[in-house]
């Protein structure tokens, strides 16, 4: 096993996790299995509980694992799917080494950072990184960490540290480390400084850089490259200058033109793993289908406006696996994305007299766009100015994609202005609405918030006599889908056949068939929600189906995706792909007995 760690200077969201992911794309081009590992310094257990203005996206994978945006970078660029273990958090650990001593594995010995704390997080790392993370079933080749914030930090001093010692158990040749620092340019003048002073605390720390990825407005001339190899104590060779590209997707053939494919091959000796000729061409492949996708990516000119109207827009990062998919979809459907960020609130009729320059550029933006996303969030604030919008796109047969509280905002405007449900909302919105079209789970814990929705891949079995279904046609014509889901609240049972009866159709439900999971209207150029989080498994190559479908309906291209979506093949191992608690289930479900055949074999 090759471990590769990336660090990070100077500053935090300095781009450690795309470079990451680009060297561990590069890796996979030779034919190798990688992996890869984040750890987050904080002390909390993972990301499930921190709003995402505190610290961006939760992005959610198929064991339900709610963790760092940076695992959504890693199963974009490497096509992988990977697990809550593959996100190391401070909580994580301590609450791992406090079981162990309250259990005596100790055997009374004073517990300390050093050593029990580094040889836990060691031992994480060692284990997680043989965990096959793709259809072969085989362990990974090389394992690709990174360490989240900067070298310094007085709270990643234990994994730094772990590092050091991590180095010296797998040994030099298996051991290689990335820092990633910053080359700011003052008054036009490339400054090295922060970047030497960086390398020095690294040094310090017992960590001696392999490559120093140096992140910068423009390319390196030769002697500021020059420079930071002088003063870094590496060669010119080992600098990398990872300048601002048009997009993040130029980056691995970026790191690929400046050596960093031949020089791990050398330093890790990677010409002694073992790969067959499939494995090879398989990656062989993948570079040439990579330089395609950057090669349309700069060649598009025609232009498809999306509005997304959120919660969070103050930080775009709370939306990251959101933009991602919109990206893929636009390559696919051959245009160039434009997003205009809406405030919900700025929608509300409030904002007229309150903000009324934010209310007036909110709705020209909305008035305007191709197509209108509402995606998830929590609580009441600019849900009035979310409904706004899903009536906007009803009536006006603009696109509309819901997703999670956007599907159940497109329900709550249906049922008030078309079912006539007066004063319709959600009951975790609204406790006293008269119409509680959308409530509470039983199941779902209301003490506790870490872990306790309803979390990862679960199936969506599509009803009878939905063949006409837009989302079911964009997935294959499938019977079933899988998708992750991160929610607490459902669709009232009570209210589905008044709904129905009025033209929004739920053409998909969970594997009981009691929870409703797409929404859709059928005489309508695109209209859907879905309950899931489809972003969370986009792929640049292979786009998400619910969101390519919007992006070609907002381009006018939907009828020839449809045709070109009959051979989707979902982003998940076959052997995820399970409807176990149907099997469990007291009550007949409904399920075709097709899939039940297809997932017999």
């Amino acid at each position: 096993m090759k471990y590769i760690l990336v660090s990070g200077g100077v500053i935090s969201g300095i781009g450690k996790g795309v470079i990451a992911s680009s060297t561990g794309l590069l890796l996979k081009t030779l034919g190798l299995n990688v992996t890869a590992i984040k750890i987050d310094p904080y002390m909390n257990i993972d990301a499930g509980t921190m709003a995402p203005t505190e610290h961006g996206e939760v992005f959610v994978l198929d064991d339900g694992g709610e963790v760092d945006l940076d695992l959504g970078n890693y199963e974009r660029y490497l096509n992988v799917t990977l697990g809550r273990e593959n996100n190391i958090t401070t909580g994580k650990i301590y609450r791992e080494v406090i079981e162990k001593e309250r259990r005596g594995d100790y055997l009374g010995k004073t517990v300390q950072v050093i050593p029990h704390v580094t040889d836990a997080i060691q031992d994480w790392v060692e284990r997680v990184s043989k965990i096959p993370v793709d259809e072969s079933g085989l362990s990974p080749d090389v394992c690709i960490i990174e360490l989240g914030g900067t070298v310094g930090d007085i709270e990643s001093a234990p994994f730094v540290e772990a590092m050091r010692q991590f180095q010296f158990r797998v040994g030099h040749d298996n051991f290689a480390l990335i820092h990633v620092s910053l080359v700011p340019a003052i008054n036009g003048e490339l400054k090295t400084k922060p970047t030497q002073a960086s390398i020095r605390d690294l040094r310090g720390l017992g960590l001696t850089p392999d490559l120093i990825a140096c992140r910068c407005p423009s390319p390196l001339p030769l002697s500021v490259t020059e420079k930071v190899s002088m003063f870094c104590h590496v060669g010119k060779e080992q600098v990398l200058a990872v300048h601002d590209v048009s997009s993040l997707y130029h980056v691995p053939l970026l790191l690929k033109e400046q050596g960093l494919i031949g020089y791990l091959q050398t330093r890790l000796k990677l010409t002694d793993v073992k790969t067959d000729a499939p494995r090879v061409q398989r990656g062989v492949k993948l570079m040439t289908m990579w330089k395609a996708l950057t090669v349309s990516h700069d060649r598009l000119f025609d232009k498809v406006n999306i509005v997304l109207v959120g919660k969070y827009t103050a930080l775009q990062d709370s939306y990251t696996s959101v933009v991602k998919s919109l990206e893929h979809g636009a390559l696919q459907c051959g245009r160039k994305l434009t997003v205009t960020w809406v405030e919900a609130s700025d929608l509300e009729t409030e904002a007229q007299n309150e903000r009324p320059k934010e209310f007036h550029a909110a709705w020209q933006a909305v008035c305007t766009a191709n197509g209108i996303l509402v995606p998830g969030g929590f609580g009441l604030r600019g849900t009035e100015g979310m409904i706004a919008a899903a009536k906007w796109a009803r009536e006006k047969k603009v696109p509309y994609l819901g997703i999670c509280l956007g599907f159940q905002i497109a329900v709550i405007e249906f049922a008030r202005n078309v079912v006539g449900l007066a004063g319709a909302h959600s009951a975790e919105l609204v406790e006293d609405t008269p119409h509680p079209v959308v409530i509470f789970m039983p199941e779902i814990s209301k003490t506790h918030l870490g872990g306790t929705m309803r979390l990862g891949l679960r199936p969506t079995i599509f009803q009878p006599r939905t063949e006409w279904s837009q989302v079911r046609q964009l997935y294959g014509g499938a019977e079933a889908i899988w998708e992750r889901h991160r929610h607490r609240y459902e669709i009232n049972p009570a209210y589905i056949d008044r709904i129905e009866a009025k033209g929004l159709i739920f053409t998909g439900k969970d594997e009981r068939g009691e929870r409703m999971q797409v929404a859709e209207i059928k005489d309508h150029p695109y209209f859907a929600g879905l309950q899931a989080h489809p972003e969370f498994c986009t792929r640049p190559l292979n786009p998400s189906p619910a969101y390519l479908g919007f992006i070609a309906a907002a381009s006018g291209v939907l009828a020839e995706q449809i045709v070109h979506q009959r051979d989707y093949v979902p982003p998940h191992p076959t052997s995820h792909l399970k409807l176990a608690t149907v099997i469990d289930a007291p009550e007949s479900p409904v399920v075709p007995a097709s899939i039940e055949q297809q997932l017999a074999k």
